[in-house]
């Protein structure tokens, strides 16, 4: 370990970047500030503009989109400049940090490669990685677009796809890291692994299905529970949006939000079962301790989520439930990693 030391750290280091970069981008999300920068540039946006002219260019360049057209010049009070500045920094930060990871990952990559402190297995995932961090610049884009034609804003499924295709680059960056802080091997516990892998696919299945109802302001309605609105588990309005289930599940506020909420139980119950369930094996004291934290947070992350519906999303709430997501993923992977490896 003490050779990988440095390689671990720079992988855990690119981990506490995704976790930044995330919240930045849910800030940026609860803000609306999303489509305040209506163009790519690589290089000449690194940094906000320089000038008040440069600020005034942008800004006019802003109101020829339909955010401002359809949505930000009607609100009470106006949209000037000053409400402008605030939601292009949300935005620039948010790819400002994209352009730092990037950065962090390919220069030490070199550094390591060319001092061979890779071996051939690692430099394989880093390459991969790599690719994943190019990918995932080009879903942002791809999102982003989406929100700058006729609708002023992104599809629900490009932000799914965006936000999921993040916890999972940081899933991998995290398992790599992993198998380098703990190199030894030993007899997988197969039966505890296989429900592990199981309650893995529904945590991801329930982030995608996050980015489904923030994409389409889910949370914002059936502000109740246990139950959604009138007393109805089922509501009404489920079918009423969209008489296609498969539609109402995947493109209506009600039928994405009942997925979201219900699908919270069934996270909950895999990861307990997975918890009983290792009672009855001997576990060592690491996959013990993942367990235990796994058991906490997603308890955290339950009671979060039942809040932010309850007070309507607020900023703080919202925030905290997305993070808390990242927190409980991280001991998903932990824990599946100790019991696969």
């Amino acid at each position: 370990m003490k050779s990988n030391k440095p390689v671990i750290i720079w992988l855990l280091l690119g981990c506490v970047l995704l976790f930044i970069m995330v919240m930045v981008g849910g800030i940026t999300r609860l803000t609306n500030s999303g489509l305040s920068m209506t163009d790519w540039h690589l290089i000449t946006d690194t940094f906000p503009p320089t000038s008040e002219e440069k600020w005034n260019e942008a800004f006019e360049a802003y109101k020829t989109f339909p955010e401002y057209q359809k949505i930000n010049q009607f609100k009470s009070g106006g949209f000037n400049l000053e409400d402008y500045k605030f939601i292009y920094f949300w935005e620039w930060f948010h790819r400002f940090i994209g352009r730092i990871i990037g950065v962090v990952f390919i220069i030490p990559f070199l550094y390591f490669l060319i001092r061979k402190k890779l071996d051939r297995e690692t430099i394989k995932k880093c390459i991969i990685l790599l690719g994943m961090g190019a990918f995932q610049g080009f879903l942002g884009w791809f999102m982003v677009k989406s929100g700058l034609i006729d609708n002023p804003d992104v599809s629900h499924f490009r932000l799914a796809l965006h936000l999921t295709f993040a916890f999972i680059t940081f899933a991998y960056t995290l398992w790599v890291a992993l198998d380098l802080m703990y190199p030894e091997k030993k007899a997988a516990v197969v039966s505890l692994q296989k429900i592990a892998r199981i309650a893995l696919i529904a945590l991801i299945i329930q982030i995608i299905y996050g980015g489904f109802v923030a994409g389409l302001d889910a949370g914002l309605v059936h502000n109740h529970w246990p139950l959604m609105s009138d007393g109805q588990f089922f509501h009404e309005s489920i079918t009423l949006e969209q008489p296609n289930l498969l539609l109402s599940f995947t493109e209506g506020k009600s039928g994405v939000q009942f997925i979201h909420r219900t699908f919270a139980y069934i996270v909950v119950f895999m990861m307990f079962l997975l918890y009983f369930k290792s009672r009855k094996f001997s576990t060592d004291k690491q996959q013990r301790n993942g367990l235990n934290v796994l058991i906490a947070i997603v308890l955290l992350q339950f009671t979060l989520g039942v809040m932010t519906l309850l007070f309507h999303v607020p900023l703080w709430l919202g925030l905290a439930h997305q993070l808390v997501a990242f927190v409980l993923l991280t001991t998903m992977v932990y824990t599946l990693h100790r019991l696969s490896k």
